[in-house]
Parts: C-alpha cells; structure tokens; sequence
C-alpha cells in the first residue's frame, strides 16, 4: 500500500505542473520555488527529529550537497522546464527511462558489463520511445519545441540516474530518511536563489488556483511520497516496489487524458507499452 500509494502520488507531479502552467502565465522558476519552498518546513521538522543520530563526515556533507543540487534541484528544473513543451504522460514516460540510464552509466563509469537480459531490456525501451517520439517528426515550431521539451526531461532523467548511481553508497551510512531530508534542504537554497535573481516578488502574485496546485505539488506530490517510497523500498525491497511502480506512467498517462484532454496514438500506446517492458526487464531481478 505504501508503493502504491508513493507510485501514484509522484505520477501527479507533471499533471500538477502541467495544469499550474494551463491556470495563468507562470513560469518554471516560480513554480519550482513554490514546490521547493512550500515542502521545505516538512523536510525541515524531519532534519531536527534525526538531530540526534550520529554527526556525519566532511565527505558525507559535501556528498549531500552535490547530490542535493544534481538529484533534485538540477533534474527538477529540468523536468519543470521540459513540461512547458511536452504532455505530462510523454514527459512521465522519458523520465521512466532512468533505471536504463543507471545500467548505461554504471557500465562506462563502474566497470559493471551489462548482461544480455539488460542489453535486450535496453534495445525494448529505446525502440517504445522511438515509437513514442514519432508522432513528433517534423519541422514544424510545434515539433521542434517538443523534441527541446523531450531532451530537457531526459537530462532530468539522466541528473537523478547519477544521482541514483553516485549516492547509493552514500545513503547506506546517512540513512534514507536523513539522507532524503538533507538533500531536499540543500536542493532549496538554488532554487530559492535562482528566484531571487530571475524573479520578482510580483511573479507570486498567481491565481488561488494556482497556489493550491503548488500546496498539493509540494506536499502530495512531493514530501509524501518520498517517505512513502522509502517505507516501501524498507518493507518489500526493489524487486517489488519495480512492479507497483510500473503503474506510474500508466497512472501519469490516464490522468493527462482525463484532466488535460492528452492523447496517445496506437502506436505511441505500443511505444509507452515497450518502455515499462524494457524498464521492468532492467529492474526486476529473478527469484
């Protein structure tokens, strides 16, 4: 219940960005410091009830730091930014892509050779976003602002797939929970900074409605499911929690049809439909 819970929860994320954007001209920087701002206390309360646990390391801080801003900072940004171009549930679909991207780094950069089962799950994936990107062929304006949406949330993608990668030796000696706190944290204070130098204090003057999809974005959609996510990855291991997760695309997908009237084409559908294959063949792992 807790993954399911957690899988649905961040699979609202880009419709939640996606109608915020729909509701009044605001734009990535605004809305990114809303979600960052309003979940900042959550994470703060957390942070001072771990207070006591073992002081950490210099390296262990500087860890966090760079992981703060790489992971959640830099890839939401990224992912805010992509969201203006493309439709949430293409966007959830790329942003699936990054257990593939750990297997792709951790083979240039670890040493780790991928197995046949992970080259063919790689071949699979590939092919369904292909699939999934081709309705977008074209020259026209439409189509290439799509395809700098596409690369914007695949190099979000990309930031947490390092960020996943780099940081797993790291959370074993912090912790998840101070480890999700501290880096959340350290993630606010660009985009706190990135604000105050593109912004003004008139940008926040948005529509009710507007503020009440950055409240959810940043409590439902955000502080939420990161503790719900890590009491499941804790209860059932990733083996499990790969499976329920499966269902974020599809919920990302179905909620961008219902609430912002998007649309897939067959073979899009087919495409999508290879993506969660060829992920769930790199993540799932036998017995």
């Amino acid at each position: 219940m807790f993954a399911l819970a957690g899988t649905v929860a961040f699979a609202f994320r880009p419709v939640l960005i996606k109608l915020g954007y729909a509701a009044a001209p605001v734009s990535a920087t605004t809305l990114l410091f809303l979600r960052m701002a309003l979940s900042l206390p959550f994470f703060a309360a957390v942070a001072w009830w771990l207070r006591k646990e073992p002081p950490l390391a210099r390296r262990d801080w500087v860890g966090i730091v760079c992981l703060g801003f790489l992971g959640y900072y830099l890839a939401s940004l990224l992912d805010f930014l992509g969201l203006q171009y493309v439709p949430a549930g293409h966007g959830r679909l790329i942003m699936f892509l990054y257990p593939t991207l750990v297997v792709i780094l951790s083979a240039l950069f670890l040493g780790k050779r991928p197995t046949a089962r992970q080259l063919v799950a790689l071949a699979v994936t590939y092919t369904g976003i292909a699939l999934v990107l081709s309705h977008h062929l074209g020259t026209l304006t439409e189509h290439r602002l799509f395809f700098v949406g596409a690369v914007l949330v695949f190099s979000s993608a990309m930031c947490y797939a390092v960020y996943l990668v780099t940081g797993s030796q790291l959370i074993q000696r912090v912790g998840s929970m101070r480890f999700t706190a501290y880096t959340m944290l350290v993630s606010t204070v660009p985009a706190v900074l990135q604000f105050g130098i593109l912004e003004s204090a008139a940008a926040l003057e948005l529509p009710r409605i507007v503020w009440v999809y950055a409240v959810i974005l940043a409590t439902v959609c955000t502080v939420l499911p990161v503790f719900l996510v890590a009491e499941a990855l804790k209860r059932i291991g990733a083996n499990h929690f790969a499976l329920i997760g499966a269902l974020g695309p599809v919920t990302t997908v179905a909620a961008d049809f219902i609430l912002l009237e998007g649309k897939l084409s067959a073979l899009q559908l087919l495409g999508g439909a290879l993506v969660i294959a060829g992920v769930l063949l790199v993540t799932l792992k036998k017995g």
